[in-house]
């Protein structure tokens, strides 16, 4: 795995984690993130790239840029489900309020858009 992909996967974990702490609200699963979407109260999409089958995460991306919303790829849903709190794997999550941790989701943001 490319150590940039890594480090990304690594920053936007930590982050998640603490807009979670901090009480940032996150959105788990697919239909909840679709739905927050839809409604543009998402202000980041993250969702993992070992979902099976594909095609469930497939319009998230989509539907995140036509709602001008920064969306990321990352590796592990388990790993994407820890950072949020779960002790299971979570496909899609999507912050609505960073709270205390505004700067933090600001600062991935910016990386994101440099990829």
């Amino acid at each position: 795995m490319d150590d940039a992909v890594k480090e990304i996967d690594s920053l936007v974990y930590s982050t998640l984690e603490k807009i979670r702490a901090k009480g940032g609200t996150i959105k788990k699963g697919i239909n909840e993130v679709t739905k927050v979407l839809e409604r543009s109260q998402a202000k980041l999409v993250v969702y993992a790239a070992d979902v099976s089958p594909k095609e469930i995460v497939m319009h998230l991306p989509l539907l995140a840029k036509d709602q001008n919303v920064p969306c990321i790829e990352v590796k592990a849903k388990t790993d994407l489900g820890k950072a949020v709190g779960m002790n299971i794997g979570a496909s899609a999550i999507a912050v609505t309020d960073a709270g205390e941790e505004a700067h933090s989701l600001e600062d991935l943001i910016s990386k994101i858009k440099s990829i």
